[in-house]
């Protein structure tokens, strides 16, 4: 079989802008324009049954209708276009909920780095609250603004371009809509797809409303696709091959967060070599050094439930009696449902939003919190990665990853599998019934020249010998592998460690696409930028 991962093409600055069809306006059919003129109010009652606070409401539908918006990003006057922060227009980026919010930020803080400034927009209240706290200091100092995505009315379009006037448009993943990207095709604003993925089940969805799918594919001026695969559809769908790069999954990115408090301890550990330290330093810090430590991240209901019976399992284990098991819900409205819920158990919870220590008979430990989600995979000596043990599609596992924690997911996993799959093959990410899984070794860790971290884990690992991954029998239910393997790692830290190290470097091989996407788009404002002033 061969390797899930591969290095895409990377086409030249001149291939990337020379080789762009000549673009034309294309419009969606008519029944496209008269079904969204019906679903406008229905759309309208959807978002206030959704808000809570009749002043949450007002300001969400204004921005959705065009009635209301906030300032544009700060102007500054510079001589220099090369200074940070100088005015090279605003750009507008679309991500629909909390996971393309995550994904696109490390672009967004490069492309604010170039002297770019930012409009970000969002579908979900929850990928508005999280747009709103990543970049709260970017959209206090003026370098960003922030507002609910448009509604797809062409009214309201030029109403909202007419205000940001965006010199190009970004849109994360999949998030795409017809009169949205005809409309800055009349107004000669090129519409990038960053991080472009397509799977199987949203292609037949798009194939559906072929003539819609058609005219959006047209419209767009670049598809920066995640793999050959996602590439091929969007060709299927009407794309020209000379829209189209691939060029990998910002996915891979590090998406390093605010420090808090709590966390000060682990400041720069993305950057540092000696995650080892650091993992022992946080775990000083919180009273739990020399514990077993598993955290269920970013999970989802029904999840959470399956996580408890895992630790259940796992305290009945001599050797493992004094785990510890962090639970991290994805949704804080679910906060006090997953609180309840461990209550029900016999387990011992403390909980982060009520400030209670983690005691040596804290079992359970329920961090409901935000924007500490890092710190508590450093902590970690394995990550379950949720919304994989039920049908929503699996969140980023490089986070764990990329600070040496080593990643346990379900079958669900097709909103990231091309990144799933390139763990599993180091051995970085356990999956059951991944074909690519292999385990770790000392060779994948430190092949040449090891550093300290490297050289401790090849010390505590020179006699382990590790056993491949079974496959279920017909007797054995997922939860069953998972299980034996949390039972394995965090019975042996040292092969979790290993693990961990091989997701690491993994992660850092794979930080060339953030640049590569980056000088991609700015080719297109760059060329679109002069080809204006002829």
């Amino acid at each position: 079989m061969s390797s899930p991962h591969t290095t895409p093409d990377c086409p030249s600055k001149s291939s990337d802008s020379a080789s762009l069809p000549s673009r034309s306006v294309h419009t969606p059919p008519f029944y496209y324009q008269f079904g969204i003129g019906l679903l406008k109010p229905l759309y309208r009652m959807q978002v206030w049954r959704r808000s809570h606070k009749r002043d949450y409401y007002q300001r969400e539908v204004a921005q959705r209708f065009g009635k209301h918006y906030p300032a544009r990003p700060i102007i500054e006057s510079a001589t220099n276009k090369n200074e940070p922060h100088a005015n090279k227009g605003v750009i507008w980026c679309h991500a629909v909920s909390l996971g393309e919010t995550n994904t696109v930020a490390p672009l967004l803080d490069a492309l604010l780095a170039e002297g770019y400034k930012i409009w970000l927009t969002n579908t979900t209240q929850t990928g508005f609250a999280r747009g709103a706290s990543r970049f709260a200091d970017e959209i206090a100092q003026g370098h960003m603004s922030h507002s609910y995505v448009p509604v797809d009315s062409p009214a309201v379009i030029e109403t909202f371009l007419a205000h940001v006037n965006p010199v190009a448009a970004l849109f994360v993943e999949t998030e795409l809509w017809a009169n949205i990207l005809t409309k800055l095709s009349e107004h000669q604003i090129p519409s990038i797809l960053v991080n472009g993925r397509l799977s199987a089940s949203s292609f037949k969805s798009y194939q559906k409303i072929g003539a819609v799918s058609t005219s959006m594919m047209k419209n767009l001026t670049l598809i920066i696709a995640q793999d050959n695969e996602s590439a091929k559809r969007f060709r299927q769908l009407g794309a020209h091959s000379a829209q189209i790069r691939v060029a990998g999954s910002l996915k891979w990115v590090i998406n390093t967060p605010k420090v808090t408090d709590s966390a000060a301890c682990i400041e720069n550990t993305h950057n540092s070599i000696d995650l080892l330290t650091q993992k022992s330093k946080l775990a000083e810090a919180l009273g739990v050094a020399g514990r077993p430590i598993w955290v269920a991240a970013s999970t989802h209901s029904d999840e959470e439930q399956t996580a408890l019976s895992l630790h259940q399992q796992l305290l009945s284990n001599s050797a493992l009696a004094d785990a510890l098991l962090i639970v991290v819900p994805r949704h804080p409205e679910r906060f006090d449902e997953v609180a309840e819920l461990i209550q029900n158990t016999a387990l011992k919870m403390a909980r982060r939003s009520n400030e209670e220590a983690i005691e040596a008979g804290t079992q359970v430990y329920l961090a409901d919190s935000m924007g500490e989600l890092m710190t508590w995979y450093t902590l970690a000596d394995v990550a379950l990665v949720g919304g994989s043990l039920v049908d929503i599609g699996g969140h980023n596992p490089v986070e764990p990853a990329s600070v040496a924690t080593p990643v346990i997911m379900g079958r669900y996993t097709q909103s990231c599998q091309s990144v799933v799959d390139a763990l599993s093959e180091v051995g970085a990410l356990y999956q059951p019934n991944n074909a690519f899984y292999r385990p770790a070794t000392r060779e994948q860790v430190a092949p040449n020249d090891a550093g300290k971290y490297e050289q401790t884990i090849l010390q505590t690992t020179s006699n382990i010998t590790q056993k491949p991954a079974r496959k279920a029998s017909n007797n054995e239910d997922e939860t069953t592998l998972i299980y034996q393997q949390l039972v394995s790692w965090l019975d042996n830290l040292a092969l979790a460690k290993l693990a961990g190290q091989a997701g690491s470097r993994m992660t850092t091989k794979q930080q060339a696409v953030l640049p590569r996407q980056l000088t991609m788009i700015t080719n297109i404002i760059e060329k679109h930028a002069g080809l204006k002033t002829l």
